[in-house]
């Protein structure tokens, strides 16, 4: 990746006069180094970091989706099963009707 405009002007303005001073500009740009390198693992690590994130998160979201599934049967059973009680609510009122019509009869019967 070749290096922004500015960054090579800066570069070549910074030149070395003698020993000493190219010490010096080498000692920043290793300083410079460092620093990206240090600002790229961290980059990296963030990124890892977001990816493992999602990979909890998938496995939470398939969790939630077995629960939801579990409590859709469940509801469909309480749903027969509330419908099986109706019925029998159904008959027994009727057969408390009928309990009431044969007490009656019996009552006759008895005179």
């Amino acid at each position: 990746m070749a290096a922004p405009a500015s960054h090579r002007r800066s570069m070549l303005s910074e030149r070395p006069t003698s020993g000493a001073s190219s010490r010096v500009v080498l000692a920043d740009r290793l300083s410079s180094c460092t620093t990206d390198v240090a600002a790229l693992a961290r980059v990296v690590l963030r990124a890892s970091r977001s990816a493992e994130l999602l990979g909890q998160a998938s496995q939470n979201m398939a969790a939630q989706e077995d629960a939801l599934q579990h409590c859709e049967e469940h509801m469909e059973k309480m749903l027969i099963m509330t419908t099986h009680l109706q019925y029998q609510q159904g008959a027994i009122e009727k057969n408390v009707c009928l309990i009431e019509e044969v007490m009656e009869q019996l009552r006759h019967l008895v005179k």
